[in-house]
């Protein structure tokens, strides 16, 4: 499956992605955890099948110290000992927020309240909005075919500085 398109050499992909890494800047800056933020990141690219994502989140968590086992593990992360219970919140919370379709109540209340027993306010607004938006990402490079493989750490955060 060859790239249909490349969305960043355009003036309005250009400008997409300098507001998604604006976006995602916010949610950096938030008292949610980086390794937490990856870790869901990850979870939702899996979902959604989008390797460009996948590439960039497992490098951004390798770089930021996180290690082999667990983001090989985040695919299975409910039959693994790897992830403290605050982080199996969060990914219950990506999962069911990327699955809306799947069941009728979208996020469940007994998601919702493991989330809220693990995280104040300030990072279950981020971690709403990371969820909302690595799904728009997802949608985005997966409808153009974006490629995962050639991501540098740091990359993102770059693009970010620039706007």
């Amino acid at each position: 499956m060859e790239p249909r398109f490349d969305l960043f050499t355009t003036e309005t992909g250009s400008r997409l992605a300098k507001r998604f890494a604006g976006l995602g800047q916010v949610i950096d800056r938030s008292p949610l955890p980086k390794l937490t933020r990856e870790l869901v990141s990850l979870r939702a690219s899996q979902l959604n099948g989008c390797g460009w994502c996948l590439d960039m989140h497992a490098k951004e968590a390798a770089a930021a110290g996180e290690s082999a086992v667990r983001l090989a593990l985040v695919a299975a992360w409910r039959e693994s000992t790897v992830f403290s219970e605050a982080e199996r919140a969060a990914l219950a919370l990506a999962e069911e927020g990327t699955r809306l379709a799947d069941a009728a109540e979208g996020v469940s209340d007994t998601t919702w309240a493991r989330v809220r027993e693990h995280y104040d306010d300030e990072q279950v607004a981020a971690l709403v909005a990371l969820v909302a938006l690595i799904n728009a990402a997802n949608r985005l490079a997966v409808i153009v075919h974006q490629k995962g493989g050639s991501y540098e750490p740091g990359l993102f955060a770059a693009v970010a500085e620039e706007s």
